[in-house]
């Protein structure tokens, strides 16, 4: 059988989104191009790589088999590709990093710079639940990690380094009938209507999660992409949200808005950087982490 980089890399980006058409996306195929791909793979090897369902595709023994050797074999692609690009006059290098909503918000100013400072290196950065990141942070996936620290990463499993501190908090326009509490539970604002990011953003989904467990669907009534967009909404009452307080408090300056704590225990969210192993990395990843320990 005979796999090359493009079959591999494709596969990969199936297993990681669950989806045949959402892989090809990634890989930047046309859906029929992808699965004649796969089926071809599958001829090849004589055997299925991927389950297909209702709700998308989960690998096989031979699949999970194939996804793990796939990584190492791309990993050091990737690794070939950093070593040779500075003489190739390209890019010497792309660090992958998979951020949590909240840790987002920091990054722009640390990138800007750390990119200026490293013209050959490109950043891929993805938005996930903090629980995922982990999981793909350990399975080699990603390159570094920004999560909230709940007690989700096992010592040992994980290298870890402190990046901010902050907190979720619920913003409100000024002349709201909630503009006037100091604090308030998440689930005491169930019953209003919510501005907030799109659906599948891993705080929408994360929001969604805890109204569920109190048996209570979140009334999503706008989806925006930006946490700047929510707070501007919410400024002409369209509903309320809920965003970091250093976005809030930043656009507190100029939008008529209201910041009320969220007594949840979820709330405050100390943001840490997780790695496989720092010694791993390429030195442009290392140097990466480091820039962002020194902002920390």
């Amino acid at each position: 059988m005979r796999f090359d980089l493009v079959d591999l890399s494709l596969f990969r980006h199936i297993v990681e989104a669950g989806s045949i058409t959402a892989g090809a996306e990634r890989a930047h195929l046309a859906l029929g191009a992808a699965s004649t791909r796969i089926r071809h793979m599958e001829q090849a090897l004589g055997a299925p790589l991927l389950v297909r369902g209702r709700h998308g595709v989960i690998p096989t023994q031979a699949g999970r088999t194939l996804l793990q050797h796939a990584r190492s074999i791309l990993r050091q692609a990737e690794r070939l590709h950093e070593d040779l690009g500075a003489y190739a006059g390209g890019f010497a290098g792309q660090i992958r990093v998979l951020s949590n909503t909240n840790a987002t918000e920091f990054l722009p100013e640390a990138l800007s710079s750390f990119l200026t400072a490293h013209p050959h290196v490109s950043v891929d950065l993805e938005e996930r639940l903090s629980d995922e990141i982990i999981g793909l942070i350990a399975e080699g996936v990603g390159d570094i990690g920004i999560v909230a620290s709940t007690g989700m990463v096992v010592a040992g499993t994980l290298e870890t380094y402190p990046f901010r501190r902050d907190r979720f908090v619920l913003v409100v326009a000024r002349d709201h009938p909630l503009a006037k509490r100091r604090r308030i539970a998440f689930s005491q604002l169930l019953d209003y209507d919510f501005v907030g990011l799109e659906r599948s953003s891993p705080l929408q989904r994360f929001l969604a999660a805890k109204a569920a467990r109190v048996g209570r669907a979140l009334r999503l009534r706008l989806q925006l992409r930006s946490f700047d967009a929510v707070c501007r909404l919410v400024s002409c009452n369209v509903g309320i949200g809920i965003v970091p307080q250093t976005t809030a408090r930043r656009a507190a300056k100029t939008l008529p808005i209201a910041i009320v704590a969220l007594t949840d225990e979820w709330a405050p969210r100390d943001l840490t950087i997780c790695v496989r192993k720092l010694a791993d990395l390429a030195p442009f990843a290392r140097q990466f982490v480091e820039h962002l320990r020194v902002g920390a």
